[in-house]
């Protein structure tokens, strides 16, 4: 196993590149000849560029970039490094929801984004930034666009965890907490989404510590994205990411049914008249 798969996520955006340059190229099979030849350099220059021997430059990783239909994350990435300066997360992460095959959210305190009505989000939205701004109907937005990739022609499998007080914590009163719920139920059965609830009566568990979201891409495999009060993270090495597997099977292996989840969403839908 390389150097590279055992990247430490506090490395520097340089480490970042190098790592992706080498992950995509053997996810999609393909030799450091075929990438120089897409990229216009020779082969030795590929593994000088996946060893941080050298940095490749900003035409080099745009033909990448097109010839593997990335959505310019190469190029984002070159630029983040060469500012040195944090990338936004959150929305790096986008660019692997709207890719997703299959996506695992758990959350402990709010609806998750992609499940939220209009009206609750905004709510969030606002709370989250302190207070309405200019910026708040674009974010809203997006967060309502960002939704479609459930009901499109060939929808990523959702599985979404969570804690039951998400359930009855009031969010912009009974109403808007009502066609929330219901919201929910709408969801849960369509054959591509699995909700379950886990209930408050089985205590304390990892889960409190934070929301995240795990993204099952090709060819990257799995990605995973935890949330914090000012921003989040993204986790891209093999080794990080298998622990946010492991966190969201131990939670759900106290979650009740689909079926008692939805009884449950019930009796909470009927506590808010």
């Amino acid at each position: 196993m390389s150097a590279a798969d055992h990247i430490n996520p506090d490395a520097s955006l340089w480490h970042w590149l190098a790592f992706d340059l080498r992950r995509y190229r053997q996810a999609r099979k393909q030799s450091v000849t075929e990438v120089g030849r897409v990229m216009g350099v020779a082969r030795t220059s590929v593994s000088n560029f996946e060893a941080m021997r050298r940095r490749p430059d900003v035409d080099h990783l745009k033909r990448l970039d097109a010839a593997w239909r990335t959505g310019g994350h190469f190029l984002r990435l070159l630029t983040f490094a060469r500012l040195n300066h944090d990338p936004n997360w959150f929305k790096e992460h986008l660019f692997y929801e709207a890719r997703a095959r299959m996506l695992r959210i758990f959350e402990p305190l709010i609806i998750p984004g992609l499940l939220q009505t209009e009206d609750y989000a905004r709510l969030a939205i606002v709370a989250e930034a302190g207070g309405a701004s200019e910026k708040t109907e674009a974010d809203l937005k997006l967060r309502m666009d960002r939704q479609g990739l459930l009901t499109r022609k060939d929808p990523p499998r959702l599985h979404v965890l969570l804690d039951e007080g998400v359930l009855d914590r009031p969010v912009g009163g009974p109403d808007i907490m009502r066609r929330q719920l219901a919201r929910l139920l709408e969801v849960s059965e369509l054959p591509n989404i699995v909700l379950r609830v886990r209930p408050r009566s089985a205590g304390y568990h990892v889960g409190l510590m934070g929301a995240f979201k795990i993204m099952t891409c090709a060819p990257e495999g799995e990605v995973a994205y935890t949330e914090a009060a000012e921003g989040g993270r993204l986790v891209l090495d093999g080794t990080g990411v298998a622990r946010f597997v492991t966190r969201f099977d131990d939670i759900g292996a106290e979650c009740l049914s689909r079926s008692a989840s939805r009884e449950m969403l019930k009796r909470a839908m009927e506590a808010m008249r």
